[in-house]
């Protein structure tokens, strides 16, 4: 099976408390998720569920052509305000492994996203990542950078 691996940074005018606090929580995605894919948090959580390890969370998201679909992630790694990994349990990838790590900086927090994901499918797959899903994936994580940064602000520095 063929592997991809894209990677994002970006740094926001925050506090490592406060970056901590809003990544970890399945409720926010949405809120960084481009509204064209539907992307609904179904899992039973409230404002105050902290992430642990073990965590299942459960969506539903239309990622290509509408189509909408069951996802479902488990947190399997976190070290408290450093990073955390989801993994894909059921959804469209044969194999999703999304890492987020925050370190502090001057001025801020720095986050580090690395995506490794698969299509499966064999040559199948290698065709659609190249027509559609890495296109799709950057479009999402550029969404997301613009929407961070409508958030939190720009650094200055």
């Amino acid at each position: 099976m063929k592997t991809y691996q894209l990677t994002w940074q970006q740094t926001m005018p925050i506090t490592l408390e406060k970056a901590w606090q809003f990544f970890s929580s399945p409720l926010n995605l949405s809120k960084i998720t481009p509204a064209d894919m539907r992307f609904t948090v179904t899992s039973d959580f409230t404002e105050d569920t902290v992430m642990y390890e073990g965590m299942l969370i459960t969506y539903k998201v239309s990622p290509l052509l509408g189509v909408k679909l069951d996802w479902v992630t488990e947190i399997t790694h976190i070290k408290d305000k450093e990073y955390f990994i989801d993994e894909q349990r059921f959804g469209p990838y044969a194999l999703w492994h999304h890492e987020h790590h925050f370190k502090e900086v001057e001025g801020g927090v720095h986050m580090t996203d690395k995506l490794t994901y698969a299509i499966g499918y064999g040559p199948l797959g290698k065709v659609a990542n190249g027509l559609l899903v890495k296109n799709k994936v950057k479009q999402i994580f550029k969404f997301r950078e613009k929407a961070v940064n409508e958030l939190f602000g720009v650094p200055t520095n």
